[in-house]
């Protein structure tokens, strides 16, 4: 009998990517290009989340309820975020779109993921896996769903219940 291996923090971005790409036709090689991993990283990935019931059984579909019920009440636990030191990088949690529009907060009070291309002087957060900062800045509506997990990692009370409602009504 094979064991189960559980979801790494990779799998989550390429079930975030599947479900933005929804019906589009994609190979391995697509997700390796768009999320900074191998295909062996992707193939391995497909895999553990068709065990874990978040994908179907040809591994292209994702399960969206099962998805939204792993990110709203198991990934704080799974994968923590505590804010660390200041540095420049990438916007995320509060500090990116879509939550920056809704939640107000001074210079002083940004979220960043560490990176050299950003923009923005915060705290560091780690980003789910090494590859989400490159993959992010590629794709804006990828971004914007990292930036409501991160504000489940790591938000307070408002950020949290902002981003459970807006990734309720996108994964619907």
């Amino acid at each position: 009998m094979r064991v189960l291996q559980g979801i790494k923090p990779q799998d989550i971005l390429i079930l975030l990517k599947l479900f933005l790409w929804k019906d589009r036709e994609w190979r391995h090689v697509d997700l390796a290009a768009e999320l900074g991993l191998s295909q062996t990283e992707i193939s391995f990935g497909l895999q553990r989340c068709r065990q874990a019931r978040l994908l179907d059984f040809s591994k292209k579909k994702v399960w969206n309820s099962a998805l939204l019920e792993f990110l709203l009440h198991g990934l704080k636990y799974v994968y923590p975020a505590q804010p660390g030191p200041v540095c420049r990088g990438i916007p995320t949690s509060h500090s990116a779109p879509p939550l920056s529009s809704r939640i107000v907060s001074n210079d002083n009070d940004q979220y960043v993921w560490p990176s050299g291309d950003g923009t923005v002087r915060g705290q560091a957060i780690e980003p789910l896996y090494e590859s989400v900062p490159e993959a992010a800045s590629r794709d804006p509506e990828l971004h914007q769903l990292l930036a409501l997990i991160d504000a489940l990692r790591v938000g307070r009370a408002r950020e949290r219940n902002l981003a459970r409602k807006e990734l309720e009504e996108r994964l619907a």
